[in-house]
C-alpha cells in the first residue's frame, strides 16, 4: 500500500480529531459555526504536523461544502483563478453552502498572490480557510486578514502523540495485523519534534519491515532511524530545530557555526524574512545595549532582504550573522522586562501617580493631574530626584545593567542618580 501511515489515519470527523478542544470541543469556536452552519473565512496558525489541513477537511465534510485545494508552495495566481471560477458555479453570495477553498502554508504567497484572493472572500464566492505556521500579522496582507479570523492550534502534548500511535495501532490497515508492543515512547516523541506526521512516518519505517512481534523501546528506536533524518527539510519539519541552532550559535558568540546553520536553512529553502525577523529578535533579546548598533543592522537586514530576496540576500544574511555573533552579549533588556510584566501580574492595574498623569483640561488641573511633577531639564544636569513609579512598589528595581562596556557606563551613570533609592 502505498499511501502512507499518516494519511490511511487521518481524522474523517470532529469526533476523530485529537486535541484542540477549544476549538472543535462540545462548546469549541469551530464546532459552534459548524452547528450553525456559517463558517468565517479563517486562518489556522501553529506548528507542522498539528492537523490544520486536516480540520480544513473535517469542516467542510461536516458543513457539506464543496472543497478546493491549493498549496501555496506550487500555486500561482492562475491557479487560485482556476479555483476561484470554478467555485463560483459550485456556490455563491445568497447560500451558506459556498465553497471552502483550503490554502496550505498561505504565508508563502506573495502580495499579488494573496490579492487575487480578496474580491472573491468579499464577494462570498469562497470561504477561505489558510494554514500558516508563520505568524499571519506578518505574512497575511492586512486587507485579507481583516477578513478572516485567526485561529491558534497548540502544539500536541504528549499524551496526543501516544494516543496517534496507539490509533495507529489498533486501527490502521496495515499495521493492525503486527504484533505491537508500545512499550517506550520518549525516543520516538523528541525524533517527531511533536510534528504527528513525521511520528507516523517514523513508527511506520521501524514496523513496517520488522517480522513477528515488535517491542518499541526507545533503543530500538534510535539504532534504526537512521542519522540523516534531521536534515533540514524545506516543508518546515525541522523548521524550528535549525532556526534554534542558529540563534543558540550567535548567542555563543561562535561565527563559524552561526553561519552554517544559516547555510543549512539557506539551502533547504527557508523564507528569507524568517531568517531575518529572527536575527533583528536576537539582537535585542540576546545583545541589546551591549552593542545597540546591532539592533539598527538587523533591522536594516530585515528590509534590504526583504527587498532583495534570493540568491543574493544570502550575503546579508551572513554580514548581519557573523556581527551579531561577534559582539558582546547582554539579555538585560529581555530580564527587565519580565521582571516587570512580573510585577504587573502581581500587583495588578496600580495607579498612576498624580504628578505624573496628564493635564489637558482644567477640570484635570483642579484634581491635582500633574501637580507637583519636576522637569528635569529645569535642574541641574538635567536630573531631580522624584518617584517614577506607584507608591506600593516604590524602589522595585527591574533593570540591572550586564557586565559589558556600554552597560558599566550605563551602571555609573545610575548609581550617580540611583543609588540610594534602586541601590546600584
Amino acid at each position: 500500500m502505498n499511501e502512507p501511515l499518516a494519511e490511511r489515519i487521518r481524522p474523517k470527523s470532529l469526533d476523530e480529531y485529537i486535541s484542540q478542544q477549544h476549538l472543535i470541543g462540545e462548546k469549541g469556536y469551530l464546532t459552534q459555526h459548524i452547528k450553525n452552519g456559517i463558517i468565517p473565512s479563517l486562518i489556522l496558525w501553529g506548528p507542522p504536523g498539528i492537523g490544520k489541513t486536516t480540520l480544513a477537511n473535517i469542516i467542510a465534510k461536516e458543513s457539506g461544502r464543496p472543497f478546493y485545494a491549493l498549496s501555496a508552495i506550487n500555486s500561482g495566481v492562475k491557479d487560485i483563478r482556476d479555483v476561484i471560477d470554478k467555485a463560483k458555479n459550485s456556490g455563491g453570495l445568497f447560500t451558506t453552502k459556498n465553497p471552502i477553498l483550503f490554502i496550505d502554508e498561505i504565508h508563502r504567497f506573495s502580495k499579488s498572490q494573496q490579492d487575487s484572493l480578496l474580491g472573491a472572500v468579499e464577494k462570498g464566492w469562497v470561504t477561505l480557510i489558510g494554514a500558516t505556521t508563520e505568524n499571519p500579522s506578518f505574512e497575511v496582507i492586512p486587507a485579507l486578514l481583516s477578513r478572516c479570523q485567526v485561529y491558534i492550534l497548540n502544539s500536541f502534548e504528549k499524551e496526543d502523540l501516544i494516543a496517534l500511535l496507539n490509533r495507529a495501532i489498533k486501527n490502521d490497515i496495515v499495521i493492525s495485523k503486527k504484533k505491537i508492543n508500545l512499550k517506550e515512547t520518549d525516543a520516538l516523541l523528541r525524533l517527531s519534534g511533536g510534528d504527528a506526521r513525521k511520528l507516523l512516518n517514523i513508527f511506520e519505517l521501524l514496523v513496517s519491515s520488522e517480522q513477528g512481534s515488535i517491542t518499541i523501546t526507545d533503543k530500538f528506536v534510535l539504532e534504526r532511524v537512521q542519522k540523516n533524518m534531521a536534515r533540514y527539510d524545506k516543508t518546515g519539519e525541522q523548521h524550528y530545530d535549525i532556526i534554534s541552532a542558529l540563534i543558540k550559535s550567535i548567542r555563543g558568540s561562535d561565527p563559524n557555526a552561526a553561519v552554517y546553520w544559516l547555510a543549512r536553512m539557506i539551502e533547504g529553502g527557508e523564507d528569507v524574512k524568517f531568517i531575518a525577523r529572527r536575527l533583528l529578535i536576537s539582537a535585542s533579546e540576546d545583545i541589546g545595549n551591549a552593542n545597540p548598533n546591532a539592533l539598527i543592522l538587523a533591522n536594516t537586514t530585515f528590509q534590504a532582504v526583504s527587498t532583495i530576496g534570493f540568491p543574493e540576500s544570502r550575503i546579508i544574511l551572513s554580514q548581519c550573522a557573523i556581527y551579531l555573533a561577534n559582539s558582546p552579549k547582554s539579555n538585560t533588556s529581555y530580564e527587565a522586562i519580565g521582571k516587570a510584566q512580573q510585577l504587573v501580574q502581581k500587583t495588578g492595574d496600580l495607579s498612576v501617580p498624580l504628578h505624573l498623569r496628564n493635564a489637558p483640561t482644567k477640570l484635570m488641573k483642579d484634581l491635582n493631574y500633574g501637580k507637583d511633577y519636576k522637569y528635569a531639564h529645569n535642574h541641574e544636569n538635567n536630573f531631580i530626584d522624584q518617584e517614577f513609579l506607584p507608591e506600593e512598589i516604590s524602589n522595585s528595581k527591574l533593570y540591572e545593567p550586564g557586565n559589558n562596556v556600554r552597560e558599566n557606563s550605563f551602571k555609573e551613570f545610575l548609581k550617580k542618580r540611583w543609588k540610594k533609592k534602586y541601590n546600584y
